[in-house]
Order: structure tokens, then C-alpha cells, then sequence
């Protein structure tokens, strides 16, 4: 019953974020699992923290990144305590020995731990022989949960195929299997103990996380999940369900100041009037899972309910993107502007002069060269890449350049590669079908827009800014109907992550449905004012999340002693003069101010909340991030609690201190 009064109520909360790899307890071997969340939220109620909220536990392989999943069901085999299952007697040895390879990392090897973990897994389902397959439980798990055929026959095949992407498969991968074909591939005699032993480690997770939920909400804890909007291209539902998906789109965010390029985020976009078809029974089915868990969940990038950006397949970049939905500039637009055939070619196409490949080369080549050796090299530019037009000193590309990954095949100088890429992006309109032209995001410095006259300048920016505000009232429409559909469908509260370039028609689509924003201190400004003022605390929406750090940022130590105005941020929290270090003081001027603002949930990461007791401080704050964005390593999602939740629980000045800093009335 405490978490339905939390809901209605609007009760408002502290809550702490972490990924459950980063709990550590007497019995985790080598990285945090599901049960040790019942020995956190015993931390967290001693210290007045009335909010979990983990990073998504979905199986995403031999990848670390909980946002690249392979599936939007089954959960990562990672966070199963081996220990417990009954199944498990008799290994106490080898799950000892896990424990002594990789408990004593600062940091988990997320690979290296995980193929120990299934290795053994397996090990014990061997020894079991045919029990745990003719288990009726099993039997009856598997009928309540679909979900697990398809995903078993699908992580049997990756596995078989060497991890590779299911485009890249032998068999089964493109075009994909029919319902019929999964159907009789799971009960294909001589892979039945195969498909049943991924089952198994299905029914085993979900229970294990099934009660460690349940512990947390009997404390009145409420625990939030954390669902991405997008699926991992190589994932079961996409090789599964793949017309419930663009395949042909890949999704990502435009270029800003931090990535000029925009973000390709290499995902296929949501094909929603297919979705639409059976009422959006996947994403549906999607929550009623995450439903058995969580009592609230954070939607990730909320705004591709409204519009998202994507970019062809063909593209390696972002930079030719375009929202979807988007009402396009039509052939008939750019006639009854007075703009024929040829001149839209010059505006749509990237033309480039003869001179301009040789100086490129010149540029590039490093180091003496030959004046014979740079024609042969703008030879075959020429010939791979470019057709002439008319005999002219002007060239288009080949039709059969498609995009950047094309231009990045060709058999030709790097220094050309480069040029030929950059030029690609050189476009006032891009034309992503016949007749229908989207803006480039960088038009306004390309060739095309500059060789225009001031009245041809203005007559295309209005057009410009005319089919921007029709896309908008499309955006308000889509995003308020899937999310009507969606949070309707479930009684979990819905949290969003909207942050970046936010349409006006978004935060007045949340407030109505209920969904609570997200608002990160640093970056909740007023950016149009001269000295770019944080938000008043008693500004914040109730209906919104605080936090002073997300997982792809530093963390707020770390902020606080590279990155934050250390001058203003002192008269931000109307403090004199802070401490000239990051001490326990620092940490409870800070925190104690941020909880005083009105939203509903204010939100911390552990490591913030552990700078409130001098024991936990890392020699370097950068060590205490959880990601690097645009970073691919072993560092990224890797964090662990620098002790146990036991050595942590048995500090009294830092549990104080939280339920202090839970107790602070708002402003």
C-alpha cells in the first residue's frame, strides 16, 4: 500500500541512483546483483532515502552499456546470484573462486566476469541433466512469459554465429524468420536443452529481482527502472519484430556545440503506424514487464515520442539528418518560388569544382610529392566518385554514392576521402525522397545559400521556418498520443529524461499527462541571460525530477572542482565563500541546498551522497564517473561502491548526515 500513497500523494522524495553492478555486499562475487538490493534498501531506509532508481538490467551481451540491449525483455545474466539458486549445492567452490579472481577490483571487468559467470551457469545446468528442463515450474514460467522463445532462439544463434550482429549470420539472419520459424526452431528436439537453459536463467533473474522489489517496497521504497526508448539494431526484438521498426533510419540527436557532427547512434527509429496497427502491443507488453518490478520508470529520451532525429543508413555522421516527423519542402514549393530544375539540383546537390579535389590532394598528401602522382590520385576521384556535368570544370556526385560510409569504401586518397565527406555535407536542402527536401542543419554556411540573393535568402528562411512550425504541431499531436497510449497502460508513475533542444510543445504534453521532467542544476539555466543564471530552487516544477549529476556526466565533486564557476556557483547557493577543497562540509552546503527545491524528487548518485563522510573519496573524482559519453572502454558502466553496503551501513556520521539532508524542507 506505501508505494500506491507515494503515487497519489505526490509525496515528495530524496532518492539515490545507481546501477545495480556498482552494489557490492559479502555475497556479490566480483560485481553488484539483484539481491543485494535488498541489503541497499536497508541503507537507504536508515538514511531517510525514499527513492531507488538503477540504470536498465536488461541483457545486452558481452557489451557493457545497459543502453545497447539485446532484447526489451529477458534481463542480464550478470546480476544472477549463482549462490542462490537451489540448483547451485555443491558448487560453493567454483562460485568461490569467481569471487576470488574479481572481488578485488576497484572497478568490474565486465566481460571477463561475465563469460566466468555463464561458464558456470552452464556448468551446473549440465550436471543437472533433463531436472531443470522437466521442471512443470519452468513450464509453466515459460507459458506466462512468450518472450523467452524468441529470445532463446535468438541468443542460441548469436552465440552460435560468434557474437556477431544478425545481419551478419549464416542463416537465419536477413531477410527474418517468421513467427513459424522461431516457433519451430524452439521446439526442435535437439535444441530443446539449449533454448530451456536460456529459460531458465530467465525464470531464475526474474525471480531473483522479483524479490528483491518486493523488499524494497515492504521498507515503502519505491524502485524505479530505467527504460530506453530505442532498441540495439542487433537485438532479438528487432531481428524478431522488424516491421514494428525503420530499418532504414538510424536514429541519433542533430549536431550542437559538444558534437558538430550530431550523434549517430546507430539505432533503428520506431515504425509507429505499424505499431498503431495492434495498439501498440509491444511497448505495451514492454511496460507490463518492467511493471513486475518497478513502482516508477524514467522514459530515456522522451523526446523521440515527439520527433527524433535520424539519418540514413548510409550516413556515418548526423549531420544530414532530419526530424521524423517532419513536413518536407516540395518540388512545387521551390517552383512557385521561382527556383527550376537546374537551381534546385545546385540546391539539393553538392557540386564541387576541379580544383578544388587537387588542392584537397596537395593539402593532404604529406610530405614531397609529384605533381604526376597527385593527378593520378584526382584521376580516380574522378572516376569513382564524381560525374562531370556538361564538360564544365563542376562535378556532382555518382548516383551510387549514397552517403558517407560509400565515400569511406572508395578506393582512393585519405586526403580525398576527407575532402569528398566534408563536401557531401556542402547542401542547402537534402532530398531523402523523390520530391520531399529537408534543410540541412548547416545550410545557411553551405555553397548553395550563399550564392543566393538577399530576397532568395529570405523567401527560402521563411519556407524554412514555415515547415518547422507545421512539424511542431505534428510533434504535439504524435508525442501527446503515444504517450497517452503508454502511460495509460500502467500504473508504474512515468519520469522523462527532456533534456537537449526541447520543443515548446513538450513540457506542456508532460504536465498534462503527469510525467515528471527531468531537471539537472547544472545545466538548469536561463542561457539567453547575460551571466546565464542557474534556475531559483523554488523555481523547479513540482512535477519534476532534480538531480545535480546524470550517469553521462562527472559527478558533483568532480563538477565542482574542474568544470563549475566556482565564483557564481557560490552565489548561486547564497553562500559567501565555499571551502577552498571538496570536503564533507562542501558536499552538505550543496546537497543540503538542491534538496531544498520544489520538485517532487530530488535525486542523487551514491558517490554524491558519500562525499558527506570523508571515508569514501576516491585520490581522483574522474574515477567516481559511471560513463564517458563518445568513450568506448573498459572504464564506461563499470563503477563499484568503494566497500560493501555493510561497511558503508556501519558509518554513522555519513547515514546522518543523508537523513539530514532527507529531512530538509523545501524553499
Amino acid at each position: 500500500m506505501a508505494k500506491k500513497n507515494v503515487l497519489q500523494t505526490g509525496c515528495r522524495l530524496i532518492g539515490t541512483v545507481i546501477p545495480v553492478g556498482a552494489l557490492r555486499t559479502a555475497k556479490s562475487i566480483g560485481v553488484g546483483e539483484f539481491a543485494d538490493l535488498a541489503e541497499f534498501g536497508e541503507l537507504c531506509a536508515a538514511m531517510g532515502i525514499g527513492l531507488v532508481q538503477v540504470l536498465p538490467v536488461n541483457d545486452t551481451g558481452y557489451h557493457s552499456s545497459p543502453y545497447s540491449a539485446l532484447t526489451a525483455f529477458a534481463l542480464n545474466p550478470l546480476y544472477l546470484r549463482i549462490g542462490d539458486l537451489p540448483e547451485a549445492a555443491g558448487f560453493e567452490a567454483d562460485i568461490a573462486a569467481i569471487k576470488n579472481e574479481f572481488e578485488g577490483a576497484e572497478r568490474f571487468p565486465y566481460e571477463a566476469l561475465l563469460r566466468a559467470k555463464m561458464n558456470l551457469l552452464r556448468k551446473i545446468y549440465r550436471a543437472c541433466g533433463g531436472g531443470i528442463s522437466a521442471d512443470p515450474d519452468l513450464n509453466a514460467w515459460i507459458q506466462n512469459n512468450s518472450w523467452v522463445k524468441p529470445y532463446a532462439v535468438f541468443r542460441r544463434l548469436k552465440e552460435a554465429n560468434g557474437e556477431k550482429s544478425w545481419r551478419e549470420w549464416d542463416t537465419l539472419g536477413q531477410p527474418a524468420p517468421s513467427p513459424a520459424t522461431i516457433a519451430a526452431m524452439w521446439n526442435d528436439p535437439p535444441l530443446k536443452e539449449e533454448h530451456r537453459f536460456w529459460a531458465w536463467l530467465q525464470k531464475a533473474l526474474d525471480e531473483q529481482f522479483s524479490a528483491a522489489a518486493a523488499s524494497l517496497a515492504a521498507l515503502g521504497i519505491l524502485l524505479e527502472g530505467d527504460l530506453p526508448i530505442l532498441m540495439n539494431e542487433d537485438s532479438c526484438d528487432v531481428w524478431a519484430n522488424p516491421e514494428i521498426f525503420d530499418l532504414n533510419l538510424s536514429a541519433g540527436a542533430p549536431p550542437d556545440m559538444y558534437s558538430p557532427e550530431g550523434q549517430n547512434w546507430g539505432f533503428p527509429i520506431y515504425n509507429w503506424h505499424e505499431q498503431s496497427k495492434d495498439g501498440y502491443a509491444w511497448w505495451k507488453a514492454r511496460l507490463k514487464t518492467a511493471e513486475k518490478y518497478y513502482q516508477a520508470y524514467r522514459i530515456d529520451h522522451v523526446l523521440g515520442f515527439f520527433r527524433i532525429w535520424a539519418s540514413r543508413r548510409e550516413e556515418n555522421s548526423a549531420t544530414l539528418g532530419r526530424y521524423v516527423p517532419c513536413v518536407p519542402v516540395s518540388t512545387g514549393d521551390f517552383t512557385a518560388l521561382g527556383f527550376d530544375a537546374a537551381r534546385i539540383r545546385w540546391m539539393s546537390q553538392p557540386h564541387i569544382f576541379t580544383g578544388e579535389v587537387w588542392d584537397a590532394l596537395r593539402a593532404g598528401w604529406g610530405g614531397a610529392f609529384a605533381e604526376e602522382d597527385i593527378a593520378a590520385a584526382a584521376g580516380k576521384v574522378f572516376t569513382l566518385a564524381l560525374n562531370r556535368i556538361d564538360g564544365e570544370e563542376l562535378w556532382l556526385f555518382k548516383p551510387g554514392i549514397r552517403g558517407e560510409k560509400d565515400i569511406a569504401a572508395l578506393d582512393i586518397h585519405r586526403a580525398a576521402k576527407g575532402f569528398l565527406a566534408k563536401a557531401w555535407a556542402n547542401r542547402l536542402f537534402f532530398e531523402h525522397e523523390p520530391g520531399q527536401f529537408f534543410p540541412a542543419w548547416y545550410y545557411r554556411t553551405s555553397r548553395a545559400y550563399a550564392s543566393l540573393s538577399p530576397a532568395e535568402k529570405q523567401s527560402l528562411d521563411a519556407l524554412v521556418e514555415l515547415r518547422g512550425l507545421e512539424s511542431e504541431k505534428i510533434w504535439e499531436d504524435e508525442g501527446r498520443h503515444l504517450l497517452s497510449e503508454l502511460t495509460s497502460s500502467t500504473s508504474m508513475l512515468a519520469c522523462a529524461e527532456d533534456l537537449g533542444a526541447v520543443p515548446a510543445c513538450v513540457p506542456r504534453v508532460l504536465e498534462t499527462l503527469g510525467i515528471l521532467g527531468l531537471r539537472v542544476v547544472r545545466w538548469y539555466r536561463d542561457w539567453n541571460t547575460d551571466g546565464q543564471p542557474y534556475a531559483r530552487f523554488e523555481d523547479y516544477p513540482e512535477r519534476s525530477v532534480c538531480t545535480p549529476a546524470v550517469h553521462d556526466s562527472s559527478c558533483l565533486r568532480e563538477w565542482w572542482d574542474k568544470e563549475a564557476d566556482q565564483r557564481f556557483f557560490s552565489n548561486f547557493l547564497g553562500v559567501p565563500s565555499l571551502p577552498k577543497v571538496y570536503n564533507p562540509g562542501t558536499a552538505r552546503i550543496i546537497l543540503s541546498k538542491i534538496a531544498t527545491c520544489a520538485s517532487r524528487f530530488r535525486v542523487f548518485q551514491m558517490q554524491d551522497l558519500l562525499h558527506l563522510s570523508s571515508r569514501w573519496y576516491t585520490a581522483d573524482p574522474a574515477a567516481e564517473r559511471i560513463n564517458v559519453p563518445g568513450t568506448v572502454n573498459d572504464f564506461n558502466w563499470t563503477y563499484r561502491l568503494p566497500a560493501t553496503i555493510g561497511e558503508i551501513m556501519n558509518d554513522e556520521a555519513l547515514v546522518r548526515a543523508v537523513r539530514e539532508l532527507a529531512a530538509v524542507k523545501s524553499a
